[in-house]
This record gives structure tokens, C-alpha cells and sequence, in this order.
């Protein structure tokens, strides 16, 4: 399944909700008695990515649309990979996508229960403790076409793997020396069936239990279980569980506990977007990003920092839907939803990233005007703001060609064009370096023009913006790319790895920017449309008197277009 890239061309409607019509159907069947009752559990091993976001808004959104619940649970059975730093993270994540759950539950909350589950499994002749390795275990577990074998240690009477058990849980055992597995079919052609590890062993210290436990539980072992403590009614995993959900059944079946339903749905696939948590940690521990919130980073926090919206991520994940078949989705159809929003909510401003020196010659040399600009033609409510306008200004580079070529309609000797919000100006001459390159602008302007228009109608095919020389602020301007240059960012030739596909323009740090007086000030996470140029964020990384902007999303460039043909 290929997601279309412009909703906008697109009259068909939004994909079907297939979990959203099990739920109804539940509901009128009076399953679970009326309740709707969901979870989203991340592990704390990372920092949530976009991926994720589709998933908190359908746990948390049908638990909302049908008065329900949506539990925050941290599946935290793996104290080597985890730290606070995630959690909290992932806790202000799911509040900014406006995540509403009903408690914040951790499956370490659950240790003692699940041990005793361990237990009733043992007792009732159901698990089992193996002394094969994690390699051993591999190998006798088969194949696709051939059986697994039976590990040698599968029908220990049930009091010494009770005494195993305990003695492993006061530590006795090294790492990897020992395992608890399921006794159920090693001739199924579930492979997931094949007695499963349930407990291994794991001297590490939990960022909750401390050194309670040296022993953990599984995830399958302890998913299925975590659902049925917070009696969850529908347990909604992406497709890779499909295959898992024969266990999770047996698990809760086995110990006549209550049991939720598994439901899968397609994951997130974005074109040019990693969306694995180990090789997005591989990417900040070596240092090819800044953190887990590089702007260039697929991660909420990244997005977030890079200018994105709760309401834009929550629009795309509501349009791409939910369904039973894997496939991709085109990043321009995301980015698409975020300039949509931010068309409407961005205040407009001036900003000149490369800035080119224009004295306009027949313009009073000490007057300075105030221009009446709009901040957002797309909200009324926005109002106007006052931008001044002096002798000498400041313009895009691109927007002066000496020698223009066709379809170039910007400014250039002896051509007129219309300032934003200012007057008509008409090139004419220009001043070089020693090298050649033009480093200052000289005009004329017609004082009739003010405010863009003429009184004898004439019209200019071009209008420009700018900022007054003698009242700009100076900024720092963060232009992002694709991290990966190649739509499947994990698809390399033998020999190579992901990292081979990063793209080495990802990040252009423009300084010496030029923006007009009123964002002095403006607070980190302010989102602006630069008028002509695209959405930009305040970063966190601004200090008073160095504002640095992140660029969020690009406008359409009709002429960036047009060049990019000619080459």
C-alpha cells in the first residue's frame, strides 16, 4: 500500500478504521460489557518516533472517541537498555500529542505477579527450567519445514525446577547460564510456540526495581499478562505480533486469567525515514546527530524542536489510517499536513537568509517610514503589524540576477519589481568585490508605488521582501534535508550499512541572516511563515541577541522549479 503524497489531488476517502469497526462491534455484541479499555506501551529503551505517534493516536483516540481508557504503560523488562531519561521523555511526548490516558503503569509494577505466574505455569507442568545456552536454544528450535528439537532438561520433575527457579531469582546463576520456557509444542509450525523463553537472567540494575531482581520477564510473557492486570479490552499491536498472538492466548488461556484481544495493524513506513529505534540510538551515540532531538531526527521531541505540530502529526496520522497490509508513505504527504497547519496558525514575517545590500538612491537618506504589513492572511484575527522601511535594505541574493536568464522576473538591471508591503523599484547599477561578485545593489523608487501599487496601473511581474539595513536583527538560520538521501534508508549494497545512505547536506548553518525588528525576543518554539522562503522555529539554542531558527517545512518555489529543469 502506497499512501498518495497530496491529499489535495486525491477525492477518495480517508482508508477505513478496521480496529474502529471491531470496537463498534464489540460494543454492540455488549463485549467486555460496554467498556473500551486501551494501552500504549513503549518501551523505555528510546525515544519515541513518528511511527509511535500513529499508534498513541489511534490507542489513545478510540479510547477517547468511545468514552473509554487508554492506559500509558512502560513495557520495562529490560534494565540494560533502559533509563529515567526515556521515560520522561516519552511521557512528555504522549502529553504533547495530547495523549489522555487513565494512569501511568510500568510492567515492572507487575514483577511479583508474574513470578508467581512463572510459578503456576512450573506447578502446573506448563514451563520449565533449561540450562541451554541462547545459542543452543536457537539451534534446536528448527526451521520453518523441520521440527524443533526438545531441550534435554524439558521433563525435570516439577521441585527442581522450582528450586532452579528460586535459586535463580536469588542470583545464584550467571547471565545466559539458565532460562525459564514454556512447555508447549517444539513441533508447531508457530515457531513462536517452540517453548519459548519466558524468564532469562540479567544482573542489572532496574531504573525502578533497583537490585531486586536479577531475573526478567520476556515480553510475550509479559504483555499478554500486563493487558489482563489492567483488564484491557483490546490490545492493539502492529503487525510484527501477528505471529505472537497464538502465545499471548495460550499465556492468559493457561492461567485462566481474564483475557483482552490482540488486534495488529500496519506500522509507519516513511519514505526517506529510519524508524528503528537501535539504529536511531546508533546514529546519536555516534554522533551523526546532535541528540535525540536533532530537528533532522524522525523522533516526536525532533519533530517537536524542528517546528511540527501536535495537530499536523495528529491530521497525517488520521488520514493514512490503519489497515492489515504493510507498506510506505511518502514523507511529502507528513509535510504536506504540517505546511496545511502551519498556513494557518504562522504569524507571516520578513527574513532575509542571504542577504544582499540594495540602496535605493532617490530615497531621503535620514527618513525612515512604517509600513503597514498583514501577520496572517489566512486569520483576520491576526491583525497587522508596522515594519519599517529605510534608504538601504537588505534582499535575497536569489532574488538579484545581473545577467537574468528566461522566466526570471526578479530583480535585475533596469527591471522593476514590487517590494512587499513597500514600493515598486527599478535597478540601476551594482557594485562588485574584487572577484566579480555583486555586493551591493543600487535602485531608484517611485514614491507614488507606496504600499505596491502603482496609480497608473502599471503592473511588475515580481514582489520581493526585504528588511530595513539599519533596523535588522541578526539570526542564525538552520536549513534541514532528508537525513537519508535514499527513500529506503536501510537498503545498502553488501559491505555497507544505513549510515552509508545519510545524506551529507542534511544540515546548512546559515549565519549573518537578517530578519526584521520585531522577532527580537521571540521565545524558543515560536513558529513563523518567512514570507516566501517557508515556516521557521525558534530553537531552543537562542540566547538574547542570538535568535537561531530552525526552517520547519519549504513553500512551493515556482522558479526553484524552474532552474532545478534547466540544469
Amino acid at each position: 500500500m502506497n499512501m498518495p503524497a497530496h491529499p489535495e489531488e486525491d477525492a477518495a476517502p480517508a482508508p477505513s478504521n478496521f480496529v474502529r469497526d471491531i470496537i463498534v462491534q464489540d460494543l454492540e455484541s455488549k463485549k467486555y460489557q460496554g467498556r473500551v479499555h486501551t494501552r500504549f506501551p513503549p518501551e523505555p529503551n528510546g525515544y519515541l518516533h513518528v511511527g509511535h505517534a500513529k499508534s498513541i493516536h489511534l490507542n489513545f483516540g478510540l479510547a477517547k472517541e468511545f468514552g473509554g481508557q487508554c492506559n500509558l504503560r512502560f513495557d520495562d523488562t529490560n534494565p540494560s537498555k533502559e533509563e529515567t531519561e526515556y521515560v520522561d521523555s516519552i511521557i512528555e511526548d504522549v502529553r504533547w500529542l495530547g495523549g489522555e490516558w487513565a494512569g501511568i503503569y510500568y510492567a515492572s509494577d507487575y514483577f511479583d505477579q508474574l513470578y508467581a505466574w512463572a510459578v503456576q505455569l512450573i506447578e502446573s507442568g506448563k514451563a520449565y527450567v533449561c540450562d541451554l545456552s541462547a545459542e543452543e536454544v536457537r539451534k534446536t528450535r528448527g526451521t520453518l519445514t523441520e521440527p524443533g528439537q526438545e531441550s534435554p532438561y524439558r521433563n525435570r520433575p516439577v521441585e527442581e525446577n522450582l528450586g532452579l527457579l528460586e535459586r535463580m531469582r536469588a542470583g545464584e546463576f550467571p547471565d545466559g547460564s539458565r532460562t525459564v520456557r514454556a512447555k508447549i509444542d517444539m513441533a508447531s509450525p508457530n515457531l513462536n510456540l517452540r517453548d519459548p523463553v519466558m524468564y532469562r537472567i540479567l544482573h542489572a540494575e532496574h531504573h525502578r526495581t533497583g537490585k531486586k531482581w536479577c531475573i526478567y520477564p520476556m515480553y510475550d510473557f509479559a504483555h499478554g499478562e500486563s493487558d489482563s492486570i489492567e483488564k484491557i479490552t483490546h490490545s492493539i499491536c502492529t503487525l510484527e505480533f501477528e505471529d505472537h498472538r497464538p502465545l499471548y492466548d495460550w499465556y492468559v488461556e493457561q492461567l485462566g486469567i481474564y483475557h483482552p484481544q490482540q488486534i495488529e495493524f500496519d506500522r509507519l513506513n516513511l519514505t526517506y525515514t529510519l524508524l528503528s529505534k537501535r539504529k536511531l540510538l546508533a546514529l546519536v551515540q555516534n554522533g551523526y546527530v546532535r541528540g535525540w532531538d536533532d530537528p533532522r531526527m524522525p523522533t516526536i521531541s525532533g519533530m517537536r524542536r524542528r517546528g511540527y505540530t501536535a495537530e499536523a502529526l495528529g491530521n497525517f496520522c488520521k488520514r493514512i489510517g490503519v489497515s492489515k497490509t504493510n507498506g510506505s508513505t511518502e514523507l511529502s504527504l507528513l509535510e504536506y499536513f504540517v505546511r496545511d497547519d502551519l498556513n494557518k496558525r504562522s504569524l507571516r514575517v520578513m527574513g532575509v537568509l542571504k542577504p544582499l545590500r540594495v540602496v535605493i538612491d532617490n530615497y531621503p537618506e535620514d527618513q525612515v517610514e512604517q509600513m503597514e504589513a498583514v501577520n496572517n492572511p489566512e486569520d483576520a484575527g491576526a491583525g497587522k503589524r508596522q515594519v519599517p522601511f529605510s534608504r538601504v535594505l537588505y534582499i535575497e541574493q536569489d532574488d538579484f540576477r545581473e545577467d537574468p536568464p528566461k522566466q526570471y522576473f526578479r530583480l535585475s538591471p533596469g527591471r522593476e519589481v514590487r517590494l512587499r508591503y513597500g514600493y515598486f523599484i527599478t535597478c540601476t547599477g551594482v557594485v562588485k568585490n574584487d572577484g566579480g561578485e555583486v555586493v551591493e545593489v543600487h535602485c531608484t523608487y517611485d514614491p507614488a508605488t507606496r504600499g505596491g501599487n502603482a496609480p497608473d496601473g502599471r503592473k511588475v511581474k515580481a514582489t520581493i521582501h526585504w528588511v530595513s539595513a539599519a533596523h535588522a536583527i541578526d539570526a542564525e538560520v538552520r536549513m534541514y534535508e532528508t537525513l537519508f538521501t535514499t527513500e529506503d534508508p536501510t537498503e545498502v549494497s553488501v559491505g555497507s550499512d544505513f549510515t552509508d545512505n545519510l545524506n551529507p547536506k542534511s544540515l546548512e548553518v546559515l549565519t549573518g541572516c537578517k530578519m526584521e525588528p520585531g522577532l527580537a525576543g521571540a521565545p524558543a518554539g515560536s513558529r513563523y511563515q518567512f514570507e516566501r522562503l517557508g515556516y521557521f522555529c525558534v530553537d531552543p539554542d537562542s540566547t538574547p541577541g542570538n535568535l537561531v531558527f530552525n526552517r520547519t517545512v519549504t513553500l512551493k518555489d515556482a522558479w526553484a522549479k524552474i532552474e532545478q529543469k534547466m540544469r
